[in-house]
């Protein structure tokens, strides 16, 4: 099973903004990641169209396909241009889903869902950038280009706010559906318009085959270790204990995990990384309405066994405060940054057998002291706002320089 943050989210129904409104705030309010991105399941109820029973709140009643029918004659009649069959029945599935007012549960296409399956496995034909939309705006942000990638070489950077694809404004857009216009073949071209400082910029960025690099590592002053997860993917676990042996072999002391601006992953995935961190006991568990509960536990067999700093922010979200949460309950750590995302629901993705998909929120998880932080997020230890204009200067980075502090501090007592 697994719960996936390398998909987006879906924000709530929002106007566009025009080019003329502002672009402040672009952060308040963030939901979700783009090839990064959430907290869900996959496959567990995976069921063929038509073959789930309906329930007593069934809405596809005789007044509803009544209804249907007459807006059905009205086009027919009237509407000047010609109909796209197929586009208004997909209009029809996403708007049941939408209505449900809830920001996390999604209708996908057979594209959509490709492009999700595809992302999911950490490689993907695109142009190698981590995408993040506002809840409240609608805005889109560029998180991050990866090296090496064509987003890097085109000069995409951080907090750029991807205003147009190929000349069409996409700010107030499905998430999902920006990500497919992005994406395309091997070898082609797309056109984007970002918005640095209140400028608008015009690049043509090339599509190639992405290999998401999930984990960085390398060692600081005093033998201190540095691991960054941008994401909990797949490739992620294997990533992970890499770069931790790596560490170790070079004579690790103590270690930071950088989980800042890391939207979620995969359940299985920061479950299987944190077994390696944690003592005996519950990782996370999650419960649906039914009070059907399921448990992640670590072993006995692996437990780190030198000081630990977990490395938080407000875009630390999903699986990433499944990390922070069980580091935090069983005290084995510290966290600095500033609170995070508070995203403690679960989704389930369901193949609806025709290609489609929809995601739905099925549960709420807990930390292992059985606290549910949707909503809320989680307090660091030590409450360190990022100082941007210093990072900007020189790429001082006071969290990092404050990690560093407290871990040193550690060693001399």
């Amino acid at each position: 099973m697994e719960e996936n943050s390398n998909y987006q989210e879906k924000e709530p129904q929002q106007q566009k903004e025009s080019s003329g409104k502002s672009f402040q705030g672009v952060k308040k309010g963030l939901i979700a990641g783009v090839l990064v991105g959430a907290a869900f399941i996959i496959g567990r109820y995976s069921t063929g169209v038509g073959s789930a029973s309906v329930g007593s709140n069934a809405i596809i009643t005789s007044e509803v396909s009544k209804k249907a029918e007459s807006i059905q004659k009205v086009i027919d009649a009237y509407y000047l241009e010609e109909e796209n069959v197929e586009d208004v029945k997909e209009g029809v599935y996403k708007g049941m889903v939408d209505a449900l007012g809830d920001p996390y549960s999604v209708y996908f296409t057979k594209e959509e869902y490709d492009s999700f399956k595809e992302s999911y496995t950490g490689e993907y034909c695109g142009i190698g950038a981590s995408l993040l939309q506002d809840a409240e705006t609608g805005i889109i942000t560029i998180v991050k280009a990866f090296e090496g990638s064509p987003a890097k070489e085109a000069g995409l950077m951080t907090d750029d706010i991807l205003y147009k694809v190929n000349e069409e404004e996409v700010t107030g857009q499905d998430l999902s559906e920006v990500v497919a216009k992005v994406k395309g073949l091997e070898d082609t071209t797309v056109k984007l318009t970002i918005v640095r400082d209140s400028e608008e910029i015009e690049m043509e960025v090339a599509r190639k085959t992405i290999s998401i690099p999930t984990v960085e590592s390398e060692m600081l002053e005093n033998n201190i270790g540095y691991i960054l997860i941008s994401e909990f993917d797949e490739v992620t676990t294997s990533q992970y204990a890499e770069a931790y042996n790596s560490l170790k072999s070079q004579g690790m002391k103590s270690l930071i995990v950088d989980l800042r601006n890391n939207p979620g992953g995969g359940l299985s995935v920061v479950a299987e990384i944190l077994d390696s961190v944690l003592p005996e006991g519950m990782i996370v568990y999650h419960e649906d309405k039914n009070g059907y509960r399921e448990e992640y536990k670590s072993d006995a067999e692996h437990q780190i066994d030198i000081p630990l700093v977990v490395l938080v922010n407000g875009n630390s979200a999903s699986a990433s405060e499944i990390f922070a949460g069980a580091v935090k309950d069983y005290g084995i750590g510290t966290l600095i940054g500033t609170k995070t995302f508070g995203k403690g629901v679960v989704q389930q993705m369901i193949d609806l057998g025709d290609g489609s998909a929809m995601k739905v929120t099925i549960s709420k998880y807990f930390t292992p002291n059985g606290v549910c932080i949707h909503g809320t997020g989680i307090e660091p230890d030590i409450e360190l706002e990022f100082d941007s204009e210093s990072y900007k200067k020189d790429e001082s980075d006071n969290q990092l320089k404050k990690a560093i502090e407290v871990l040193n501090g550690s060693k001399e007592q």
